[in-house]
């Protein structure tokens, strides 16, 4: 195995944990938690930059499993599903949660541009995307699925995640509330 196999391996495993990390934060951010330390445009701010660092990742990794020969991964398997021959249905999911994620980039990008209602749609694409990244994680794997540490790894992030968004399903708040009318007449 070369430099390149321990690079895509490394960068997909920062990746699912940064990944996770802006998941929680989009969460948190959503749920407009803030306090004095963490003002709500804190927390915004640290969930674009995560996001933005964790694309670097991202792109590195599907560089890198492109550019090593071993596996014969083509660059449009990465944007296409299932075209590969080389684990065709675990690239096929990476590449669904890769071009769900772009979605969501591109409609970040395009926010001030679009309509609030249709970023928010295509934002919920990232809560698709990211257990998408975890199957296709998990089942391409290999021998780096079976050891522990990454075992461990991916449950902290699957807690994490489901935490955070369960958390998010169930709190409310004022301003929200206000928006949508539920306050009964506030």
């Amino acid at each position: 195995m070369n430099a390149l196999w321990y690079v895509s391996r490394a960068t997909g495993l920062a990746a699912l944990v940064l990944f996770t990390g802006v998941v929680v934060l989009g969460a948190v951010s959503s749920a407009r938690l803030a306090s004095p330390r963490w003002p709500r445009f804190a927390v915004a701010a640290l969930h674009r930059n995560l996001s933005l660092v964790t694309l670097a990742f991202l792109g590195v990794h599907i560089a890198t499993a492109i550019i090593d020969t071993y596996a014969g991964i083509r660059w449009i398997s990465a944007v296409v599903p299932f075209v590969s021959s080389y684990y065709p249905v675990s690239l096929g999911i990476g590449a669904i949660a890769f071009d769900l994620l772009v979605a969501v980039v591109v409609s970040s990008l395009l926010r001030p541009r679009i309509n609030a209602r249709v970023w928010k749609a295509v934002h919920w694409a990232a809560y698709l995307s990211w257990p998408a990244a975890v199957v296709h994680g998990f089942e391409i794997g290999g021998a780096d699925s079976r050891l522990t540490w990454v075992r461990v790894l991916l449950v902290a992030c699957v807690l994490a995640a489901a935490a955070a968004v369960a958390w998010r399903a169930t709190v409310r708040h004022p301003d929200t509330e206000a928006r949508r009318g539920t306050l009964g007449g506030l």
